[in-house]
This record gives structure tokens, sequence and C-alpha cells, in this order.
């Protein structure tokens, strides 16, 4: 998000406008379009803010995303970037603001401090003193109770509490070292979370405003929201859409929050699906794209490398993470060649990383480079050859990607797996508008996903 940031201050408050959400990475962007756009609103993902131009061509809207990068920040990046997005958001007057996190909120005080980011959004926007922080997810296998936050290792398999996963508790930016999501977000600043656990949730809608009211007489920085089953997002919607009539709200959270307030939609009549997005069977109803397919995945975590292993249509390319960022121009052009000439041949192709930092004699992984060498990477075969499909595997690898390209958009097409949507790409440039693209977290996606992504 650059200079677009300052356009589309102009455009006035939409009537069919009901919630706007920014999204702290691609991947978890494209499950909150993925969500709205299921159960029948019409929605877009922007890739920057805005022109006015680009809002007007698309018509009423009743949910409106930004993609950001906002998880992999520093507070100063962070500081900045909110500060102008909010300005933006402001103009726009919407019910619901909606700060996506990652349904494991990872995050660190230095980090994609969720903390900052709800600190300048409250000072920034004309919302009300209650901040509903929805913590749980169980159609992603994340579950809050008690305010203590519980995952899955991957969707349908064993769930550990958040510190003890296998993987997130070992995240290389921001390891998840604190399960309790209230003492998570005090070391980022909030130091006052309310907290409404779930077994309020069974004493009545009376008995919970009195709870809420109570809560909010403190003046808490936020309040914490169990969610542990499908039927605590109904509880929790009427409680968030109650609130959102009266006053504009901020709210914190994973998809969740959408899937929350599409209970009450649909009730009314708003959205025609249920909150739980029904996925598509890739078997029954899956198109083939048409034409070469590639993949790029910037995660080294396990469960990307079993994904990898069962990519069996494809022409897989590893690359060595030290040749990437050390090696010579002569190197890179090589890899770029060789990548687009087997698309240009039809062929499906896969480029991941082969990271040896393990070895005690490997110099530590530079993430930060690395990433934007995959996206540089990336935005240079594009404009190479066009591919009918594209897949980014990792959440900073797709936020990166994504900014590297020319394009201002996404529009859903399908659910490819839970937490993984198929898109489609609106560019003002002829060789990426129309391109389908699938964006994933490296935990996301079923062991077969790469494979979907050619049905």
């Amino acid at each position: 998000m650059a200079d677009e940031l300052q356009t589309g201050l102009s455009v006035g408050t939409a009537p069919d406008l009901k919630l706007v959400f920014y999204a702290d990475d691609f991947t978890g962007a494209t499950d909150t379009l993925a969500t709205v756009a299921q159960a029948g609103l019409r929605a877009t993902l922007f890739l920057r803010l805005p022109t006015e131009a680009q809002r007007a061509a698309l018509g009423p809207q009743d949910c409106l995303g930004i993609a950001g990068a906002s998880r992999s920040m520093s507070c100063r990046q962070l500081q900045a970037e909110l500060g102008r997005v909010a300005d933006c958001i402001a103009s726009w007057c919407p019910p619901v603001v909606h700060y996506k996190t990652c349904s494991t909120f990872d995050s660190s005080p230095s980090v994609g401090s969720i903390g900052l980011a709800v600190r300048v959004l409250r000072e920034r926007l004309p919302v009300g003193p209650f901040v509903p922080i929805v913590g749980g997810q169980p159609n992603l296998g994340r579950y809050c109770v008690f305010g203590t936050l519980f995952a899955a290792f991957q969707v349908g398999g064993e769930v550990f509490r958040l510190d003890r996963h296998p993987t997130m508790s070992r995240h290389p930016v921001t390891p998840m070292d604190e399960a309790d999501l209230r003492r998570h977000l005090a070391r980022q600043g909030l130091k006052s979370v309310a907290g409404i656990v779930y077994p309020a949730y069974g004493e009545g809608q009376e008995s919970l405003d009195a709870q809420l009211q109570a809560a909010l007489e403190s003046g808490p920085d936020g309040v914490l929201l169990d969610i542990a089953t499908p039927e605590h997002l109904v509880v929790v919607g009427q409680l968030l859409w109650q609130r959102a009539l009266r006053q504009p709200l901020l709210a914190v959270g994973p998809s969740s929050v959408e899937q929350a307030l599409l209970t009450q939609w649909q009730d009314a009549g708003q959205a025609t699906a249920a909150h739980a997005p029904v996925l598509s069977d890739p078997d029954a109803d899956g198109y083939p794209p048409g034409g070469p397919v590639l993949v790029f995945s910037g995660s080294l975590s396990p469960r990307t490398a079993r994904q990898i292993q069962m990519a069996r249509s494809y022409v897989r390319v590893p690359v060595p993470v030290g040749d990437m960022l050390d090696g010579s121009a002569a190197q890179r052009f090589a890899l770029q060649a060789r990548i687009a000439q087997a698309l240009a041949a039809g062929r499906h192709v896969l480029v991941h990383w082969v990271d040896a930092s393990a070895d005690a004699a490997a110099p530590r992984l530079d993430s930060a480079r690395l990433v934007r060498a995959g996206a540089s990477l990336v935005a240079d075969i594009l404009r190479t050859v066009r591919p009918a499909r594209l897949g980014l595997s990792g959440g900073d690898t797709s936020s990166h990607c994504m900014q590297a390209l020319d394009a201002w958009g996404l529009t859903y097409r399908r659910l490819l797996a839970p937490g993984v949507a198929l898109c489609r790409v609106h560019a003002d440039v002829p060789h990426l508008d129309g391109l389908e693209v699938m964006l994933k977290g490296g935990q996301m996606g079923t062991d077969d996903i790469f494979e979907r992504l050619l049905r």
C-alpha cells in the first residue's frame, strides 16, 4: 500500500455497506472474502485503498475488504499504515469496521502488534467504546474458552493449547508462547481487556446485555468473547449487530466476526447462506484451469512440505534459499527462464524453497529478504508468461507477492478448503486482469490442496 492510500477519500457513504474489514495478511483476507461472498453478499477485496473510479465501477457493495500486511510490520510501519487506512475508511461510514487478525492471533509487541492496531484505529475512527475481540473460529479448528485459545494442528486434527501447538508455538517471527489472549494482548498495550465467557451465553440476552454493560463501565481496551462452537456465533453476532446499529463499532479477530454477523443478516433476509461456509466439492463441480498453473510456496512449515510432496502433477522446482538470497543475477535469470519455459510448454510448475538453515554451519535465515526475493521472482515470471492460475503458499509470501503485482482487487470464485479460496484478480493491465489466484497460509489446506487447484 503506497501512494494509493491517499485516494478514495472523497467517496461518500454507501447505504448498502454493512462492513469494512482490514486484514493483517492476504491469506486471511481471502478467507473473509469467501465467508461473506458465499453468504450471497456483494463483496470485493482491495489490494490497496481504491480510487474513486474503482469503487464506482463496482456498483453497490455490502462488504469491502482491504488486504494488508500489518501482521509482519514493525510498530512504526503499522502505525503509519493503519493511520492512512483509518482516514479512508472513516469516510465510508460503515456500521462495523473489522481489524481481521489471524485465527491464532500470532503477533508480538514489536511485530504485527494487535494492541497497537486497536489503539490507532480507535483514535482515528468514529467508533463507540465497545471493542469486541472475538476469539476462536470453529470451522478452522480454533476454539476460545475462558479466554484461552486452542488450535488444531490441521483442520480435523489434534487440538493443542496455543502455547503448546507444534507449529504456532515455534513460529519463526511471532512464536505464540501465551494461550491466554488477555495476557497476550496486555503485552501489546491492551492492559484492560474485559472478558465474557461462554457459560454466560446460556443465561439469556437480557443477562448478557447487563454483563456487557457492566464490563464497559470500567472503560476497557476491549471485550474478549469466547467462541467454542458454531452456536456461540449466533449469540455473539446478536451482541455485535445490536450494538453496531446504535453506534459504529470496531471489531477484532478472525473471520468468525463475519460468521457471527451473518447469523443476524441471514435472519433479516440480508444474506442467503448459513454462516458456516459450505465447501465446494472439487470432484463434483470443479473446472480445469484451461492452461498451466504456477504455484509458488514461500512457506517452510511441515504442513506445506506434505502438500508439496502430494503435488504429483507439477514440475517441482526446489530453490535453495541461499541461492536466492546470495546468488548472482545470472543464476536468478536462469531460474526465471526455466520456470517460464516450462509454463509456456503447458506444464504445471511448483516452485518452493529448500532451507539449509537447520545446518549449524548455515547462516541465520533472513526471512524478510527471502519474502521480498520471492515476491520479485513471481512478479518477473508473470511479466514473461501468464499462467491460467496462480497459487501462493505462506501468509507473508502471499501478502508481498500480491503487493508486487500491479493489481487492485479480488473477487471470490470458490472455496478449495477451509480458509483457502480461489479468487479472480482485477487489474488495469491485461496480463493480470482475470487471472485466478489461490492464497493460503502455510498451515492451511488439505494435503492435496495443490492438486485441487488443478480441478
